[in-house]
């Protein structure tokens, strides 16, 4: 019999349904319900097409072909009802898609995917998944604040994953290795990245596995930005640094150093010569103190000071310093400044020590490195005595009202201050951009790059913009990471002439509290071998040894395994984001069940199933054991155990046709 689906005509066999007829020719139709070894059902409802002549809509699956039939599967009223009927579907459908890990890193790394990897010895797979979507793991590992560890759910219980000291483990154990990558074949295409920073680099080792040539221009003597003059050596060692760069030189990108924008090369030029640009040049200047006496000789910026020590040259800041900010860079001045020699080191900070914005951990250890924290002080005068440093006034300060960020404000205290004696002051308050020889590019009043958030495009076509030049200041590097990756997306359509709009996906979340993990093991949380304070305070050495082999396993274990083990082979959020679901609409009453393990290998989430009936219909019509059913009436129907369980053939069929990962085999 011939048919017309989608104005193509196209043959199918008498008795076949309309949903056979299409996937025998190619033509998609969604479908959560329809096996070819179990008899038709219909329960989902997405299978849903329009035939001419008719007034209703047909479900695809249930529905026979007849000869001279004219259908089409993507009308509007089709769409609409089967983005209804996904809408329902996905109202009393929980769970997280996702790990909460996985959500909250900037670059959505597969945190539980490495993690899990590790903890079954697969040190090798974990830095392969790793390098998908950071391509300096060494580095971070090291350095990284991870947001990722502030939303594990292991917190609920007792401490969260170390879960950047796991990926430094993994990443460690196959440093420099050649067989993550191989760049896909030549495109022609050429891209030009100015900077050679985190945002740079990855986005250079993502476009050039597109199979694209990419040169990186960069400033400095050497590549790695900020890692490299913004990170002291006893925080991220820079032999690991150069090994991960050349890494991604070896898959045939160019590293050009000593060029400098707008002094040996102009943007005009780079437009000309490559098919995109993109700019990721970086936060290299310090934002002054603002207070009378910061001319003075003996203030120096941050990001200058750690630069400064970074290229070996000589750096007099004296025996007393004070350090101002709260931030990570300037905790690293701090203990900088103390491994320089200076026998009192102060951080002044306006708010108080929680209330620092830097990792608590560097926090805690400048203080053993004998950092002397003045909270609730600001700068308000550089004092100078011929020309140099002597002393700072500082003001007392209290906390008032909240700011608009949630914090309490400081507030000076009426008549309060503090004098201190001091040979230099260091101000770690903020940084910004460079921006010569990129004044043709539209900025914004932070005297930033604009650059359109989900594209990264700039005001001049084939200009694309990434990092902190596009920021209200310094970010962390895993956020530059983050944005090459997606930059590098968009430049690989840009390049071929595709389409680079983006559209964001939908997910299901879901909530927990401690009550849903009241049943777990405590567990503490594995520490690392260190140095003493005593010990690292007179050197740049390394101080943190990280996890053995022994360790990471043992700590990696501890994951709770939040997200949806079967999120990549979802058929539910693969329609959901097909077909732009609300499911809000239909919010209300949802269930919350607890999962099982009563099947033989196979783990089970009820509040995950849709009802599709695919697990029961196989058990019973195509392995005959019918140990699964339907269980109870309307809303609380719910798919479980219903025959005799030593009936059970541990197949693991069940689970393998489920759609949305309610059964999964262990």
């Amino acid at each position: 019999m011939k048919l017309i689906i989608n104005g193509h005509e196209v043959i199918g066999q008498k008795g076949q349904t309309i949903l056979e007829v299409a996937l025998s020719v190619g033509i998609d139709i969604p479908t959560l319900c329809h096996d070819e070894r179990v008899e038709t059902y219909g329960a989902c409802g997405i299978c849903v097409v329009e035939a001419e002549g008719a007034n209703k809509l047909f479900r695809a699956c249930s529905t026979v072909a007849s000869d001279g039939m004219v259908v089409h599967t993507d009308t509007p009223r089709v769409l609409k009802c089967r983005q209804s009927s996904l809408d329902l579907l996905l109202s009393d459908h929980t769970g997280d898609c996702i790990a909460p890990c996985t959500l909250a890193c900037p670059a959505n790394t597969d945190c539980q995917g490495y993690v899990n990897l590790i903890a079954d010895g697969e040190h090798e797979a974990a830095h392969k998944l790793i390098m998908e979507k950071i391509p300096l793991p060494s580095s971070i590992g090291r350095v990284c604040p991870h947001p990722c560890e502030d939303a594990c759910r292991r917190e609920l219980v007792e401490e969260p994953i170390a879960i950047a000291t796991l990926k430094r483990f993994a990443a460690d154990q196959n440093l420099g290795a050649t067989y993550v990558s191989t760049p896909d074949e030549s495109t022609g295409k050429s891209i030009a990245i100015i900077g050679g920073g985190p945002g740079g680099l990855s986005a250079a080792y993502f476009l050039r596995l597109r199979g694209h040539d990419v040169i990186v221009y960069d400033a400095m003597p050497h590549m790695g930005g900020m890692l490299r003059y913004g990170i002291p050596e006893y925080r991220l060692p820079k032999e690991v640094l150069q090994t991960e760069i050349d890494a991604i030189e070896k898959l045939g990108v160019k590293l050009e150093n000593n060029v400098k924008i707008g002094r040996d090369l102009t943007l005009d030029e780079l437009k000309e010569k490559h098919d995109a640009v993109l700019v990721a040049v970086g936060a290299w200047t310090s934002v002054g103190l603002r207070c009378p006496g910061e001319e003075l000789e003996g203030v120096f910026g941050g990001i200058d000071f750690l630069k400064d020590v970074a290229l070996g040259n000589t750096v007099n800041i004296g025996d007393k310093v004070a350090i101002v900010g709260g931030g990570n860079t300037a905790m690293d001045a701090c203990r900088v400044a103390v491994r320089l020699g200076a026998s009192q080191v102060y951080n002044i900070y306006r708010r108080t020590k929680n209330e620092m914005p830097a990792e608590q951990i560097e926090i805690i250890e400048a203080e053993e490195e004998g950092v002397i924290f003045k909270n609730l002080t600001n700068p308000i005068e550089v004092v100078g005595d011929n020309g140099k440093v002597c002393a700072v006034r500082l003001q007392v300060m209290e906390l008032g009202e909240p700011d608009a960020s949630g914090r309490r404000s400081p507030v000076p205290v009426e008549g309060k201050e503090e004098v201190i004696e001091i040979d230099s002051i260091i101000a770690a308050i903020g940084q910004k951009t460079d921006s010569l020889g990129l004044e043709a590019l539209e900025h914004t009043g932070w005297r930033t790059i604009k650059a359109d958030e989900h594209t990264f495009l700039t005001s001049i076509n084939k200009v694309f913009a990434i990092g902190d030049a596009t920021n209200d200041g310094a970010d962390i590097a895993i956020t530059a990471i983050a944005e090459a990756g997606k930059a590098a997306d968009i430049i690989d359509k840009f390049v071929r002439g595709k389409d680079i709009t983006q559209k964001e996906l939908f997910l299901v979340k879901d909530e927990k509290t401690a009550e849903d993990f009241a049943d777990q093991e405590h567990l503490p949380r594995s520490k690392t071998q260190h140095r003493s304070a005593g010990e690292r305070r007179g050197d740049f050495l390394v101080y943190d040894f990280g996890f053995t082999a022994e360790e990471a396993m043992q700590e990696a274990s501890r994951c709770l395994k939040c997200g949806c083990l079967d999120y990549a082979d979802c058929k539910l959020i693969k329609y959901a984001n097909q077909y732009d679901v609300e499911p809000e609409k239909y919010a209300g009453k949802m269930h919350c069940r607890p999962e099982s393990d009563d099947i033989p290998n196979v783990h089970r989430t009820p509040d995950k199933c849709i009802l599709c009936g695919l697990c029961v219909r196989l058990c019973e019509e195509s392995v005959g054991a019918g140990v699964l059913g339907f269980v109870n009436r309307g809303f609380d129907t719910i798919v479980q155990p219903a025959g005799d369980l030593s009936a059970c053939e541990d197949c693991g069929k069940c689970a393998e046709v489920c759609p949305t990962g309610a059964l999964i085999g262990t």
